[in-house]
């Protein structure tokens, strides 16, 4: 009797197990949910980055919200900010940057080294990320990173400006 108990077992136990086997489809993975559209913003950051003190400011924006921080190396201080934003508020920031010039921008010599501040743009859409440092030497393409900054000082706080 013990010995039909287990082959009553054994044969239980591989049907359990061989429907666990064949209910697991492999092509049932998810997919990654791909946005509607490839050149639409997702994330903008602008950085100044001094060289002696350490003096920073960061300002990173998204749809739904924006944070800023604020601080200097040399004496330990740190501040930092953030706020929700509303999609109107998104579509301000976002309406001058043309994704088709986003690629001609030229980014310049780091300043930071001879003690000078560094200006970094990140731009970031599904399709790809874009990353400027000191493109003000741009002349031509810049205009439309000025109008970010002067879209995220309406935003921001006076003491982040």
């Amino acid at each position: 009797m013990p010995t039909t108990k287990k082959l009553h077992l054994k044969i239980l136990f591989s049907i359990l197990l061989l429907s666990a086997f064949f209910s697991c489809d492999s092509k049932k993975t998810e997919q990654p949910v791909s946005p509607k559209n490839p050149h639409e913003i997702t994330f903008i950051s602008v950085s100044d980055v001094e060289g002696n003190l350490g003096n920073y400011r960061i300002i990173k924006a998204t749809k739904d919200s924006v944070f800023a921080e604020k601080g200097m190396t040399a004496n330990q201080t740190h501040k930092a900010w953030a706020s929700a934003i509303n999609s109107e508020t998104w579509k301000k920031l976002t309406s001058s940057i043309n994704i088709v010039d986003l690629d001609h921008i030229k980014s310049s010599h780091s300043q930071q080294s001879v003690d000078g501040i560094d200006e970094t743009f990140q731009i970031r859409t599904p399709k790809k990320s874009h990353i400027y440092v000191n493109a003000y030497a741009d002349t031509i393409h810049y205009k439309q990173l000025q109008q970010v900054k002067e879209q995220l000082d309406k935003i921001l706080p006076k003491e982040y400006q």
